[in-house]
C-alpha cells in the first residue's frame, strides 16, 4: 500500500490499525442474534514472518525466524454465506473452544444449528462443552448407590464430520460420520436444500480468503510479521465480505428490468450481501459508509429509566 500510493509505511500501518478497530466495532454492533440452521467450521493454514528482537547489531536484528506456522479459524453459515467468525491461533483444543464460544455469542437465544466440520476431534469436545447438560443415567439395579450424573449433549445438538484420508498429499478416501444426533435429523435439515453432509462451502470460502487477504495466500511474499497485524486484516475482510461485497449466488430477481446508463442491457438482478441474506441489514454498504458510521456506545449499567429504556445523555 505504501509503495502504490507513495505514502510512508508507518502511515499505512497506523491506518490499518485504526480502520480494523472501526470495522470490528461496526461488525459487533450489527452482527448479533443471528438465526441460522447450519454452521460449517474449518481451519486454514498460514505462516507469519517474524523478526528477531534487536538485542545485538543491526544485521542480527534483521535476521528472520523460520516461518512460524499459524492457523486461521473460520466459521460460515452455508445458507446465507454469512462469515460468522475469524480467529488466529494454533491448531489446539483451546482455539476450538474459543471459536465455538464466539459463535455461541453471535447466535440468537435458543438457536442450536447443525454443525459440520472436518475430522478434527477438538470440535466435538468444544461443542459438547457449550451445548451439553448434566443427565442422570437410568438405574439398572434397585440396590446400591445411584449412578453419578454425566455430561451429555443436548437432544437438539446435531454434529457431523467429513473425514478425509490423504496419501502422499492426495485425497484417497472420504466418508461422513455423525457424532451427535441422528442421521435422520441431519438429513431432514439438508434434504430441502438438496445437500448432503459436506464442508464444500467453507472450503470454497478458504480459497476466497486466500485471494482477498494477501497475508494468507500460498507462496507469497506478503506475510505478516505479527499475529496482531494478521488479525487486523481479517477484521477488515470480515466486515467487507459480510456488508459490502454482494454474493452472486444470493442476488434477487427484480420485478421489472431497470434500464442502465448507456446502451447496456437492462438490470435484472438486485445485489445481495450475506448480511442482507441473514436479515442483518437491508442494503449494500460501501467502505466509505462503514468508515463514517458512528457506532453507538454501549449503554452503561444502571442507566435505565422508569420505562425500562436507556436514557440519552448529551
Amino acid at each position: 500500500m505504501a509503495r502504490v500510493f507513495d505514502v510512508d509505511p508507518n502511515t499505512a500501518a497506523e491506518w490499518l490499525s485504526e480502520a480494523a478497530d472501526r470495522f470490528q466495532a461496526f461488525s459487533r454492533y450489527l452482527l448479533h442474534d443471528v438465526q441460522v440452521s447450519q454452521v460449517q467450521l474449518d481451519e486454514l493454514f498460514t505462516s507469519l514472518s517474524e523478526e528477531k528482537a534487536g538485542q545485538g547489531g543491526e544485521a542480527e536484528a534483521r535476521e528472520r525466524f523460520p516461518r512460524s506456522p499459524h492457523w486461521v479459524w473460520v466459521a460460515i453459515d452455508p445458507v446465507s454465506k454469512l462469515l460468522l467468525a475469524l480467529d488466529v491461533g494454533e491448531r489446539t483444543l483451546e482455539m476450538a473452544q474459543q471459536l465455538v464460544h464466539h459463535i455461541v455469542q453471535l447466535l440468537a437465544p435458543g438457536c442450536v444449528p447443525l454443525f459440520l466440520t472436518d475430522g478434527f476431534k477438538a470440535y466435538g469436545l468444544a461443542l459438547l462443552t457449550h451445548f451439553g447438560q448434566w443427565m442422570s443415567p437410568p438405574r439398572h439395579c434397585p440396590h446400591g448407590p445411584a449412578p453419578k450424573p454425566r455430561w451429555r449433549p443436548q437432544p437438539e445438538l446435531l454434529y457431523a464430520q467429513v473425514v478425509k484420508t490423504y496419501r502422499r498429499r492426495c485425497l484417497v478416501r472420504m466418508h461422513q460420520r455423525v457424532v451427535f444426533g441422528s442421521l435422520a435429523a441431519i438429513t431432514q435439515i439438508l434434504a430441502p436444500l438438496g445437500w448432503r453432509i459436506n464442508t464444500a462451502f467453507i472450503e470454497r470460502l478458504n480459497l476466497t480468503l486466500r485471494h482477498h487477504v494477501a497475508a494468507i495466500g500460498r507462496r507469497v511474499m506478503t506475510l505478516c510479521k505479527s499475529e496482531q497485524s494478521l488479525r487486523q486484516q481479517l477484521h477488515l475482510y470480515q466486515t467487507y465480505y459480510n456488508f459490502c461485497l454482494p454474493h452472486v449466488s444470493l442476488h434477487l430477481p427484480l420485478a421489472y428490468p431497470q434500464p442502465t446508463n448507456g446502451t447496456g442491457s437492462a438490470k435484472r438482478w438486485r445485489p445481495c450481501t450475506p448480511a442482507m441474506a441473514a436479515g442483518l441489514t437491508d442494503r449494500v454498504w460501501s467502505l466509505r459508509e462503514v468508515l463514517l458510521f458512528r457506532v453507538p456506545p454501549w449503554p452503561p449499567s444502571g442507566a435505565l429509566n422508569q420505562r425500562g429504556q436507556w436514557r440519552a445523555r448529551g
